[in-house]
C-alpha cells in the first residue's frame, strides 16, 4: 500500500499547481473593433491605444475615459489602406503606421499628420518609433533596414542581413536598433555609423525581437522554440525562457520597469510573465477571443504595465483588456 507524509503531499500538490494557467477574467475590456484587428498598440503609460480594423481605419482611444479620440486614414482614395503596423514612442508623443507600402507619423496630443512616405524596390516588415517622433525604423522585406532622421531626412540603410526582415525594434532616443530576419540571426546596431555592436545566432528565423527600453536588455526569439533574454551592455545571454513551444510564436514583448519580470503576448492568445533572471515562466492565461460560434484564437498584438499594479492587452479580437499582474512566486 502507497504510504505519504505530510511534505509528499505538498511535493505533489505544487507539482500539479505549478505550471497550470491562471484562469482568470480581465478586470475590464474595452471593445475597439467589431469585427477584429489587423494591428493594435498600446502607449508605454497605458494611456492610450491604436487599432487599425476593417470598418474604422485607424483608431485611437484613449484607455482610461474609454473614449475614441481620432480616426486616421493612412492614404487618402487608396485601395490597400490595410494598416499591419503600429508603434507607440516611449513618451507617447508621437505614433508611426505602416502599410506594405508606406508609413505615417502622427502626434498623439493633437491627432495631426507630421509626414507621410511610400518605400521603394519592396515591401515593409516592421516598424519602430523614437521619442518625439525624431527617428522612425523600417524593416523591409529585402532584408534592408532603414533608419530615417525625421528633422534631417538622413537615411541610414543597414544592409547585414541576407534575407527578410521580420521584426525592429529601437531605443527610445533612436541610437540602437535591434533586427530579426529569416537570415537565423538578430543584429544590435548603432544607427549613426551602421555598425554592429552583437550578433544574436539562432537556429532558425528570428520572429520577434525587442529592445528594454530603459537600455539594460534585449530579445529575440526564433521559429523554433529558442527564446533569449540578453544584456544590452555586454551582449552576454541572460537567460533562456524555459518551456516554450514551438507554435508558440511570440507577437509581443515588454520588459517590466522594474527589470525583474518580461511579459510576451503570443500567436496563440497566450500571455506570459517570466522571470527575467532565470527564463521561468511565472504565469500564463488566455486573452478573449472574437466572438464566433466556433473557437478562434486571437494574436496578442500588445502589453503594457498600467497603474495598481495591472497589465492592458489588445488583441486581433479587438478587445482591449486589464489583467491583475500575477504576484512573484
Amino acid at each position: 500500500m502507497f504510504k505519504c507524509n505530510l511534505p509528499c503531499l505538498l511535493l505533489i500538490t505544487i507539482m500539479l499547481t505549478a505550471c497550470q494557467p491562471v484562469t482568470q477574467q480581465p478586470l475590464a475590456r474595452l471593445k475597439m473593433a467589431v469585427d477584429g484587428a489587423y494591428a493594435g498598440q498600446i502607449s508605454n503609460d497605458g494611456k492610450y491605444s491604436i487599432v487599425s480594423s476593417i470598418h474604422h481605419g485607424v483608431s485611437v482611444w484613449d484607455i482610461k475615459t474609454k473614449q475614441r479620440l481620432y480616426n486616421w486614414a493612412q492614404e487618402q482614395n487608396s485601395s490597400d489602406n490595410l494598416v499591419l503596423s503600429i508603434d507607440i514612442s516611449q513618451n507617447s508623443s508621437h505614433a508611426l503606421t505602416a502599410n506594405r507600402e508606406s508609413f505615417a507619423l502622427w502626434n498623439l496630443t493633437t491627432g495631426q499628420s507630421e509626414g507621410y512616405w511610400k518605400v521603394r524596390e519592396s515591401n515593409i516588415r516592421d516598424i519602430a518609433i523614437a521619442n518625439n517622433g525624431d527617428y522612425v525604423l523600417i524593416g523591409k522585406s529585402n532584408g534592408t533596414v532603414v533608419h530615417v532622421s525625421i528633422d534631417s531626412g538622413r537615411r541610414l540603410e543597414f544592409l547585414g542581413h541576407k534575407e527578410k526582415i521580420n521584426s525592429v525594434d529601437m531605443l527610445p532616443n533612436g541610437r540602437v536598433a535591434i533586427s530579426g530576419g529569416n537570415d537565423f540571426i538578430a543584429y544590435i546596431w548603432d544607427t549613426v555609423s551602421g555598425q554592429v555592436i552583437y550578433q544574436l545566432n539562432h537556429s532558425s528565423r528570428v520572429s520577434k525581437v525587442a529592445l528594454d527600453e530603459q537600455a539594460r536588455f534585449a530579445f529575440s526569439a526564433d521559429s523554433m522554440k529558442g527564446a533569449y533574454i540578453w544584456d544590452l551592455k555586454t551582449g552576454k545571454r541572460i537567460s533562456t525562457l524555459q518551456g516554450t513551444k514551438r507554435q508558440e510564436v511570440f507577437s509581443s514583448v515588454r520588459f517590466s520597469p522594474d527589470g525583474k519580470t518580461l511579459v510576451t503576448g503570443a500567436a496563440s492568445r497566450k500571455v506570459s510573465v517570466w522571470d527575467v533572471k532565470t527564463g521561468q515562466r511565472l504565469s500564463h492565461w488566455f486573452v478573449t477571443p472574437k466572438e464566433a460560434k466556433r473557437p478562434t484564437g486571437a494574436v496578442v498584438y500588445s502589453i503594457a504595465f498600467s497603474d495598481n499594479n495591472t497589465l492592458l492587452t489588445i488583441s486581433s479580437s479587438g478587445y482591449a483588456e486589464t489583467w491583475p499582474m500575477p504576484k512573484s512566486h
